[in-house]
């Protein structure tokens, strides 16, 4: 039995080691908005085929998190953490010797089903290393403002790599070596032990848990609400390149804008909700998004390089929140399921809300119409959780949860009892 005082040691050092899994991936994903300029110059592609890297990518997380998302359940948190973290350091070593498109895509899918094999694992953890349903959404948020710094690391690593004539391929060897790192410390920590169910941990689980209403409602949401950030960060840019005004440095700069307010606000968020009701943060959040693309609408481009960015800001603890109280109206034994299923439906969002929002802009021929498109998103995500502040179909599951699931965290804590 280990002292208390080794147990919460132990229990920071899994916790800095989620941060920096989440900030690791985030460094790969939400680079191919600069890599794919490259490869389509590279190999004389069209945006179509180009895109691939993007939908390559999301589709095998989406394939993960359906049907390997209960891996954390059935084989541990542990194993299943450093499983994909291991096929992700080999798959990204392999971009290194790649010299065609094909082989990058594949590559690209191999990876998506490495951190949606060791994300959901990931998520599982948080469950078994918050002693509340309260600090399970303050760490979540905590984790994806790692995940958002990522998102500003990866970028300027591959803006700086093309800058010195050397080739964005070796984005994915830092971000493999830095999963090495990753792979020696988790085997060496131990991990909280999860009580198990007396159910089978199967994929007939994760098929059963797509009828669970709790689970479906909060998939739904998430759903809404990637289709609006993924507008940003994939359409802004195309959006704001018919700005030639005096501002148009903010226009250069809108989406590392938007970027760095969605880490800070995250970050800031973990403290918020710590301490405010999480659905009325939800709810006037959501609202002031639709009011920064209702009126970037109506304003124009001079009004959107100031409005969409800002937007940022209060899309930062929408998805944080939403995925952890998601998780959290679930028994600790299911947590890798619904981890699987929420990032399923995240990342079909990330793939059809782009698909949609271009191919309204291509019928009407402006991107404007592809954001009227994700306005109206945003304004059924701002209604869906008026309706949850009113009627907070939650509460009740969450509170017993609550009592049931973390008691036993909180005694487990004190009392150093940390198993690998």
């Amino acid at each position: 039995m280990n002292s208390a005082p080794s147990a919460q040691r132990n229990l920071s050092i899994i916790k800095w080691l989620t941060f920096f899994m989440f900030m690791m991936f985030a460094m790969t994903t939400d680079s191919v908005g600069v890599i794919i300029p490259e490869v389509i110059k590279e190999f004389h592609l069209s945006m179509t085929v180009g895109g691939a890297f993007h939908y390559a990518a999301m589709s095998g997380i989406a394939f993960a998190g359906f049907f390997l998302g209960y891996l954390a359940d059935k084989i541990g948190r542990k194993k299943s953490i450093i499983l994909g973290l291991v096929l992700f350091a080999l798959n990204s070593y392999l971009f290194s010797v790649g010299r065609s498109f094909a082989f990058f895509v594949v590559l690209l899918v191999i990876s998506g089903v490495a951190i949606g094999i060791f994300k959901t694992g990931a998520l599982a953890l948080i469950g078994d290393i918050t002693q509340s349903t309260v600090e399970h959404t303050a760490t979540m948020n905590t984790v994806e403002g790692f995940f958002a710094v990522g998102a500003i690391i990866g970028p300027a690593i591959v803006a700086h790599l093309l800058a010195g004539g050397t080739s964005w391929k070796w984005l994915y060897v830092i971000a493999g070596t830095i999963c090495v790192l990753l792979i020696i410390t988790a085997s060496c920590v131990k991990y909280p032990e999860t009580a198990g169910g007396s159910e089978s941990v199967d994929l007939k689980r994760t098929l059963q848990m797509m009828k669970n209403p709790y689970a479906l409602g909060f998939s739904g949401a998430i759903f809404l609400y990637v289709t609006v950030e993924s507008a940003i960060y994939v359409w802004m840019p195309t959006l704001l390149a018919s700005y030639h005004g005096r501002l148009v440095w903010v226009a250069a700069y809108a989406i590392s804008i938007f970027f760095v307010l969605r880490a800070a606000g995250r970050f800031v968020g973990s403290w918020v909700l710590a301490r405010l009701n999480w659905a009325t943060v939800l709810t006037v959040f959501s609202l002031a998004i639709l009011v920064c693309f209702c009126i970037s609408m109506l304003g124009g481009v001079g009004i959107a390089i100031f409005l969409l960015p800002l937007s940022g800001l209060f899309m930062s603890v929408l998805y944080p929140t939403l995925n952890s109280k998601g998780i959290s109206c679930f028994r600790k034994p299911e947590h890798g399921a619904v981890s699987g299923v929420i990032l399923f439906f995240t990342c079909v969002a990330a793939v059809l809300g782009p698909l949609a929002m271009g191919a309204i802009s291509d019928r009407f021929g402006s991107p404007k119409y592809g954001f009227v498109l994700a306005t109206i998103f945003a304004a059924m995500l701002f209604g869906g959780l008026l309706l949850n502040r009113i009627f907070d179909p939650a509460r009740n599951r969450l509170q017993r949860l609550d009592h049931s699931e973390y008691e036993s965290t909180e005694t487990d804590a004190v009392g150093g009892q940390a198993r690998s």
